[in-house]
């Protein structure tokens, strides 16, 4: 029987692209990548004269000066190249506004797929502002889990998701919902991470594991944005902590505590949580209990500084909170400097508009940090508490090639950060200023 003839538009291909040939997908781009400095995040050097040689997704090799045959060079000249920037305390698919009424008004009206739709602009944005991994500590209708999934299936572009979906925590308290009457609008349950009791409260945690949460996130004590509870004082119980630490922990996931007051804290600790999101007025004893049980600070100085900048806009019972919380945060987070507690870089964006995320490195420089501890906890520290130091974090052969470029000498002028020139995620390059 004779061969039949292929079809028209198969007709004229090479060989390896017929389905009666072989298919060979096309092997990945080789990119190497120059610049007068380096900081790789593997110490606090600068190193000079940086090479990095990224193949596909993955780096090939750092610091030498061999460029393969056929690379794509980019020479981006009087630049340094750090890793991709971690942010472990963001809310993608949210917005505060300077009309805080409005703001809630506006989310009442949205469907969580419009929630969803502006998650993927923040997240544009987030990516183009180097910020290659975050940690999405909360959202609701789980808008969070589906824009990590949409990125995830390249849908959609934006950083490494690791996310919260709902946050855990008592009616009434900070995670809940504000007081709209509760005939107009149904009070929030475990579904949607408001619970009272362990066994409520695991099932919470459950519920968000079970939709796809990568971490578990608690409010411990109250807050500055929510408008009927003090900012201070413990929301759950060291029983109910407990529970909810021991489930995520079974499902090998951690838990972040969101927590201003220092009692709160203590229980939190006590109860085993990875790490303490803000921190305002925690004492130098609660500090030390922290590194010495090595429970990172996700200080998250840009929230600080911005909603004490806008407090003037927000209703009187917040903005005293604000103040308040401004106050205090400073000397703790000098404190934690000296005592040595590990600190992880968070930003608590979406408080502040997307996109402004590397803002937090001047701040905590401005507050007695080294420029190079700053990069340090915006890259290796920040991966470590992700739990995915493996793959990013530092520039190093074999890792996920997610790298920055900025202008100068990064350790003379750490606020060169808020202005990349390029930007790189799995090997794709997503942003790159004209004349780099």
């Amino acid at each position: 029987m004779p061969p039949q003839s292929s079809p028209q538009w198969l007709q004229g291909l090479p060989p390896e692209c017929s389905p009666r040939g072989r298919w060979k997908p096309p092997a990945p781009e080789t990119i190497v990548l120059k610049a007068a400095h380096i900081f790789d995040s593997t110490g606090t050097a600068l190193k000079d004269g940086a090479v990095v040689v990224v193949q596909g997704d993955h780096i090939l090799s750092v610091g030498g000066a061999n460029i393969p045959a056929g690379a794509r060079v980019i020479d981006l000249g009087d630049a340094t190249l750090p890793p991709g920037f971690i942010d472990a305390h963001t809310h993608l698919t949210m917005q505060f506004t300077d009309n805080y009424y409005k703001m809630f008004h506006d989310d009442l009206l949205r469907f969580p797929a419009e929630d969803a739709l502006y998650g993927a602009l923040y997240a544009h944005r987030t990516l183009e502002a180097g910020f290659t991994t975050v940690r999405n500590v909360g959202a609701g209708d789980f808008t969070d889990i589906a824009l990590r999934n949409a990125i995830n299936a390249g849908v959609t572009d934006g950083p490494r998701m690791i996310t919260a979906a709902h946050g855990i925590g008592s009616p009434g308290g900070h995670f809940d919902a504000s007081s709209f009457p509760p005939n107009l609008v149904k009070p929030e349950g475990p579904i949607e991470g408001i619970c009272s009791g362990p066994e409520e409260c695991r099932q919470a945690v459950r519920y968000q594991m079970k939709w796809g949460a990568d971490v578990i996130k608690i409010a411990a004590s109250g807050g500055v944005l929510s408008e009927a509870d003090p900012v201070d004082v413990p929301q759950l119980t060291l029983e109910e902590m407990r529970a909810i630490v021991s489930e995520a922990h079974a499902w090998r996931r951690k838990v972040a505590a969101h927590c201003h007051g220092d009692t709160a804290a203590r229980l939190a600790i006590e109860a085993g949580v990875d790490s303490i999101e803000h921190g305002s007025f925690l004492t130098e004893d609660t500090l030390k209990l922290m590194k010495a049980k090595g429970v990172y600070l996700v200080p998250t100085r840009m929230a600080v500084y911005w909603v004490n900048k806008q407090a003037d806009t927000y209703p009187p019972k917040i903005a005293a909170k604000a103040r308040a919380a401004a106050a205090a945060h400073g000397n703790m987070f000098k404190a934690a400097l000296r005592i040595g507690v590990p600190i992880a870089f968070g930003t608590d964006a979406g408080v502040y508009p997307h996109g402004m995320n590397a803002m937090e490195f001047g701040l905590m420089a401005d507050l007695g940090m080294s420029p190079a501890a700053a990069l340090l906890a915006g890259t290796r520290e920040s991966a470590r508490l992700l739990g995915v130091e493996a793959d990013v974090g530092t520039l190093e052969a074999g890792k996920v090639a997610d790298i920055v470029a900025v202008p100068g000498n990064v350790l003379s002028d750490i606020r060169a950060t808020e202005h990349p020139v390029l930007v790189m995620h799995l090997g794709h390059i997503v942003l790159q200023k004209t004349g780099t």
